[in-house]
């Protein structure tokens, strides 16, 4: 490089340069040295153009603290500047990022860009971690913040998200991405982080493949990986405990052909605690204890007792002989596997057991199933206090007493699902209902079925149309719903609807709050106007509507959803009676 004195009139901040060229820098640290003692530090500059004009490629505080000298006291001598050769673009992101690298470390999404940009200039991964003194892995991990949406860069960019949840981020899909930011944005539901982000991608508890006691070519089952090639996981935990306990079931015959007495496989998630047992070696009985934890770590503890064994050998007292289980995981594995299809093919002719089967495991659960309660989660008080007095609420609960006593669940059980407390568990629950009706298993059915429905989902747009739903049997306009209109174009028109036009257009003038009292009194017939029954706003009705060309109502966003499945149903009936029509 060249090194020379430029006026700095001759200077310009240069597109390569990592911190940009619109943003102005912060020059609080930097400003008092500059006034004191002027530019110590070269420049770093490229030719722009005329044979005079240069482009600052590092140096951008430096450059704005000299202008800001200049401003003060109307000149500054020329600025030392080393000369990059021209037209290197690449070179001229290294120095940059360098330069400000052993200066201030940049945050992590700036490093990001200007990597991409390298490698669009041609340099590899391997040139990159070489110049800045990084780990290819370190490099492919910024590189890899490219696969995350511009939202979500922009949030660890402002460090609302930590880089443990940047970097799971990495690994979901842009589907998956765009679910993890409708959480974030809810206001009832929560955006996992950190290590659980981990789980929530992985649809459970994400195992790696590190903990496999089998190998992994012969695993038949998906394996997913990261961008990196550092981590990888089993995509389906359920396979990956066949093969996990089948090599834990080798290993334990290996110890027993080894002469060990036993080997007790713990169940998974049981810990061996150290403090529980005591040394023992194999020829004086010790046992192997194999514990499995819950993210398919194995490991196998050799020569051990109990404490309360050992204490009983100290006395002489002799312990009974292990009993080796009469069949092996892989044969009780088989037994299991071929009875499971037994009794699933049988129940096939069976519509009314399956049926109650299917409700026990709804209320219950198992370890395949997971129900859960709408919860109603209301935005204040009063919405809440609106709907636990509401009649259909009412109507609703009486019918989920009943139901309370007809299965014998606790008659204070806020819900059916999940209600039951019996020591029989799911299946003394099923053989419960086997003992009810068709009547009452149905009535159940439908309480459960209430209780696990989505408020402010399609299927509520679906159903009410279906049902023909009468909303002004069950429900009456309230102040928390009145109270909350404040939109005047919107009470106009509920003014219009409940009052006339002439009484819309007389008090259009009005606040919203005197409109809203002209609504009250008409509902109520009070302050001599014609009492009105009935009345429902249009977001309410089945099927619903709104009152302005604005949008954003919910329910008719979800109404619309549905539209289509009428016409599809009204095609299908016209096909079924053309050919009798035909006939005819």
């Amino acid at each position: 490089m060249e090194l020379k004195h430029i006026d700095i009139a001759c200077l310009s901040i240069s597109p390569a340069n990592m911190r940009g060229v619109k943003k102005a820098p912060d020059l609080t640290n930097i400003l008092p040295s500059v006034r004191a003692r002027g530019i110590l530090v070269p420049l770093i500059v490229r030719k722009n153009g005329s044979p005079d004009s240069y482009e600052i490629v590092a140096g951008k505080r430096r450059y704005h603290a000299a202008l800001a000298v200049a401003e003060e006291g109307g000149s500054i001598d020329p600025l030392p500047c080393a000369i990059m050769e021209a037209g290197d673009d690449a070179a001229a992101l290294e120095a940059s990022l360098i330069e400000n690298i052993a200066r201030l470390d940049p945050d992590e999404m700036t490093r990001h860009e200007t990597f991409t940009r390298l490698v669009r200039e041609g340099r590899s991964v391997e040139d990159i971690s070489l110049t800045f003194g990084l780990t290819e892995l370190q490099v492919k991990r910024t590189l890899a913040l490219g696969n995350l949406m511009p939202r979500i860069r922009n949030l660890y960019r402002s460090d609302r998200i930590d880089s443990v949840t940047a970097r799971h981020l990495t690994l979901a899909t842009k589907a998956q991405q765009r679910d993890w930011l409708a959480l974030l944005d809810s206001e009832t539901d929560h955006a996992p982080t950190g290590q659980n982000l981990k789980s929530w991608l992985m649809g459970g508890a994400a195992i790696s493949t590190k903990v496999a006691l089998f190998d992994l070519a012969t695993y038949s089952g998906e394996i997913v990986s990261d961008l990196f090639g550092e981590d990888s996981y089993f995509a389906c935990p359920s396979d990956f405990w066949t093969a996990q306990m089948a090599a834990v079931e080798e290993r334990a015959a290996s110890y027993r052909e080894a002469g060990w007495p036993d080997v007790v496989v713990m169940e998974r998630g049981e810990y061996f605690h150290i403090w529980e047992h005591e040394r023992c070696p194999k020829k004086k009985g010790g046992r192997v204890y194999v514990a499995i934890s819950h993210r398919g770590e194995v490991s196998f503890h050799e020569g051990y007792l109990t404490t309360k064994e050992a204490r009983k050998r100290e006395r002489g007292e002799v312990g009974t002989k292990p009993v080796r289980p009469e069949v092996s995981a892989p044969i009780q594995n088989y037994v299991d596997l071929h009875r499971h299809t037994a009794v699933r093919a049988s129940l096939l002719s069976l519509p009314a057991m399956t049926l109650r089967l299917m409700l026990a495991h709804a209320i219950v659960g198992s370890p395949l199933w997971r129900v859960d309660v709408e919860k109603q989660r209301a935005n204040n008080g009063a919405i809440a206090e609106s709907v636990e007095a509401c009649a259909s609420e009412a109507i609703f609960d009486g019918k989920r007493r009943e139901v309370l006593t007809l299965l014998g669940f606790d008659p204070e059980a806020p819900t059916i699902t999940g209600g039951y407390a019996g020591e029989d568990g799911l299946p003394g629950l099923f053989v419960h209902l086997l003992d009810l009706s068709d009547e009452a298993v149905l009535s159940v059915l439908s309480v459960v079925m209430g209780e696990t429905l989505t408020a402010g989902s399609a299927m509520i747009e679906l159903l009410g149309a279906l049902l023909n739903v009468d909303l002004p049997a069950v429900w009456q306009a309230d102040d928390a719903l009145l109270d909350s209109i404040r939109d005047r174009e919107v009470i106009g028109q509920i003014v219009a609807e409940v009052a006339g036009d002439a009484v819309a257009t007389a008090n259009a003038g009005e606040s919203v709050k005197v409109q809203r009292q002209i609504v009250r009194d008409c509902l109520a017939g009070t302050d001599g106007r014609t009492k009105v029954d009935g009345w429902v706003p249009r977001w309410m009705a089945f099927a619903p509507s709104t009152y302005t060309d604005r949008g954003g109502v919910g329910s008719v966003e979800r109404w619309d959803e549905i539209v289509p499945l009428f016409d599809t149903s009204k095609a299908a009936d016209e096909d079924k009676a053309q050919p009798t029509a035909q006939a005819a």
